[in-house]
């Protein structure tokens, strides 16, 4: 897909009443806060425009422990979005699956649940028995699926994450870094459905029947911090204690990441002081919501002649609180024409906010749908077409 990038509009100002403007820099985040002190890693970004806020050794490698499903639920929540994967499709559990030790909704060899039970019961419990189940049913075996959860993380361009399982049991060459947990938080909360199973405190699975199981959030502070909606704890004795953590306030959503803690509750503590962090310092502008369209570019031999470019994720400007957003302009950049077949997602354009000639961020926008090369029979029609309109 060849193109080219011409600038077309400015889409609009925003004007407030405040100080002097100050902008989150990813290169240099927050170097003179001190948090998570007692822990090996840890990170703080907005989750609409990445920025980090504050980072520790993010990108040190450490086993993630329970922290490893946040992939596992970005894998089952693409299939999901793809349609291939349904929450009321039934899993079947095998000998493997059930054989799972350390957290574990007892799953057992023959039984069927559906999707939907199978994420509460990761989401939720972390339950190691669900992740292996899930992992059966999408990939075939675990170890495929297993190869699925690597390519992800190289198609994201994590650089510190190595998998061996779906579930985070201790395994050697099993890694990851607070930095890359970020990531993949990120991605995963693309799927906004997802915080309705991570969000949750307490349920039930087999309900009514003989074997019903509670369900309790290992996520304590989806409880105890009001906006906290996910998203996944770790801990072994070789992982220590971790916790990759979001929650929203006021419109701006940040993710929270803790790795080598020394106990649950200094965990708990450390992320508590995080988002707190991260709450009173900054604010964030929403410009655009995922999906919005952006313009349309023209597709040179398509089936279709034009193609809509959208946003890929939700659009916003992290401000220092304070900031004045005052001749603040958000321009789109279109491919000037498209050369098909051009693919869903494929980058069309960019959408940038601009201060005082300064780019404070930089989105892509991406292809609404596949166009497919055009037959001889359509280009011919259309040539012919062209002809009779002259």
């Amino acid at each position: 897909m060849k193109k080219l990038f011409v600038s077309l509009l400015v889409l609009m100002l925003f004007i407030t009443n405040a100080g002097s403007a100050v902008y989150a820099e990813k290169e240099n985040p927050a170097s003179n806060v001190s948090l998570a002190e007692e822990s090996a890693a840890a990170i703080v970004i907005e989750r609409d425009t990445g920025k980090i806020l504050f980072e520790k050794e993010s990108h040190k490698q450490l086993p993630p422990a329970s922290m490893t499903k946040i992939m596992t639920m970005l894998l089952i929540m693409e299939q999901i979005d793809e349609g291939s994967l349904k929450y009321e499709d039934q899993v079947r559990v095998s000998e493997k699956a059930a054989s799972m030790g350390g957290s574990q909704v007892f799953l057992e060899p023959g039984e069927e649940m559906t999707v939907d039970d199978m994420l509460k019961a990761i989401a939720v419990a972390s339950g190691n028995d669900a992740s292996v189940a899930m992992a059966e049913h999408i990939g075939g075996t675990e170890e495929e699926f297993v190869k699925m959860m690597n390519e992800k993380a190289k198609q994201l361009g994590l650089k510190d994450t190595k998998f061996q399982n779906t579930n985070g049991l201790p395994v050697a060459d099993h890694y990851t870094s607070a930095h890359d947990l970020a990531v993949m938080s990120k991605e995963l909360l693309k799927y906004e459905n997802i915080t309705a199973y991570t969000g949750i405190y307490e349920d039930y699975l087999r309900k009514g029947t003989d074997k019903e199981f509670w369900l309790v959030n290992t996520n304590k502070l989806v409880r105890f911090y009001p906006g906290v909606d996910g998203l996944k704890t770790g801990f072994t004795k070789e992982a220590k204690y971790g916790l990759t953590a979001t929650a929203e306030k006021g419109g701006m959503r940040v993710i929270a990441v803790v790795m080598g803690a020394p106990t649950s509750k200094e965990r708990n503590s450390q992320v508590t002081s995080m988002l707190d962090y991260a709450f009173n310092q900054y604010m964030t502008k929403p410009l655009q919501e995922q999906g919005d369209v952006m313009g349309e570019v023209p597709v040179v031999k398509g089936v279709e002649e034009t193609v809509r470019a959208v946003t890929p994720d939700k659009v916003s400007v992290l401000l220092k609180k304070g900031t004045d957003t005052a001749d603040t302009e958000v321009k789109v950049e279109m491919a000037e024409a498209l050369q098909a077949p051009v693919k869903k997602g494929d980058v069309v354009g960019h959408l940038l906010v601009q201060k005082n000639g300064q780019t404070l961020s930089k989105t892509q926008l991406v292809a609404e749908t596949d166009v497919a090369d055009a037959s001889w029979w359509t280009l011919f029609k259309r040539m012919m077409s062209t002809f009779a309109g002259n």
